[in-house]
């Protein structure tokens, strides 16, 4: 039976409840430096105003390495009353110093599979979703080796593969490799930050895939993009991919948090959902935030 792997163990899919399918409650890396996502009082903070706004679970997309405080998971989840899935699998090269990276050499998949089915660290956490990294319109040598690491973890378990896309590009590339070359059902792909490259041609062609692609924001560093948003997802609904669609809020700095004055977590139910509302009817835009995120997340775990 299909089962979403929160933190605080295997749930049916539809115990999700509204789900916040790409976001991050803890997030550190020295390409944000003093934008790290480090309070255990915000991050418990932004969960309970996300759950005021009728939130059930976030999909924390943070990998390993970059601050993921898995043991804390747990706690926050049990507190504010939202589920949490945590990741594993590991993010661009730039994010880490080459001693963590020569650490994993010749074993990352091992790594993943073993924090997918045994728990991070000494957490006792399960992951419940592999988190990679492409490059900007291109693959990179350390993409290709994680994506790889990915899919063989992917073939041990069945748990999904979360992709960041640099600027919203790459979507074709990293299909052609995690699909074509290595196997993975598209069904098992998420592609992110779709709405940071507004082209509809492409993410249309995902789509026909059966890929899942994954819509966040807004930010300061995309906004001239995140305004374009509800239109594409509303132009791939129309092509008859709404049941390929996810949404998330990506809180990646301090400063975007809600309880400092961003946007944050509450944002996308308290302003993005109403809005595509509007465009696409509360029946399709309820279905993206349970349903969708429900099919992508659920795996048959092995």
């Amino acid at each position: 039976m299909s089962a979403v792997r929160t933190v605080l163990g295997d749930v049916r899919p539809q115990e999700l409840g509204v789900c916040d399918a790409h976001d991050h409650l803890f997030f550190g890396t020295p390409l944000l430096p003093g934008q790290e996502l480090r309070s255990l009082g915000a991050a418990r903070e932004e969960l309970a105003a996300f759950r005021a706004q009728g939130g059930g679970a976030v999909v924390q997309w943070t990998p390993y390495g970059l601050g993921r405080r898995a043991a804390d998971l747990p706690s926050l989840s049990r507190e504010t009353g939202v589920h949490v899935v945590a990741a594993t699998g590991l993010h661009q090269a730039a994010h880490y110093t080459e001693d963590t990276l020569a650490g994993l050499r010749g074993k990352p998949a091992e790594l993943f599979v073993s924090e997918l089915t045994d728990g991070i660290g000494t957490s006792g956490v399960r992951a419940g979703l592999i988190k990679v990294a492409g490059g900007f319109h291109a693959l990179d040598t350390h993409a290709r080796w994680t994506m790889t690491a990915a899919a063989e973890a992917y073939r041990a378990t069945d748990a999904p593969i979360a992709v960041h896309l640099e600027l919203g590009t790459g979507a074709l590339d990293v299909l052609d490799l995690l699909c074509g070359e290595l196997g993975v059902p598209p069904h098992r792909v998420i592609l992110g930050h779709l709405n940071r490259s507004p082209d509809f041609v492409v993410q249309r062609q995902a789509a026909e895939t059966g890929a899942y692609l994954a819509f966040d924001g807004p930010s300061r560093t995309h906004h001239a993009t995140d305004w374009r948003m509800p239109e594409a997802v509303a132009a791939l609904a129309e092509a008859g991919f709404g049941d390929r669609l996810l949404l998330g809020g990506d809180t990646v700095t301090d400063s975007a948090r809600s309880v400092n004055g961003g946007p944050g977590m509450p944002y996308l139910l308290r302003r993005v959902r109403p809005r595509l509302a509007l465009l696409l009817g509360d029946d399709l835009v309820d279905r993206i935030f349970t349903r969708n995120p429900g099919r992508a997340f659920g795996v048959e775990w092995r």
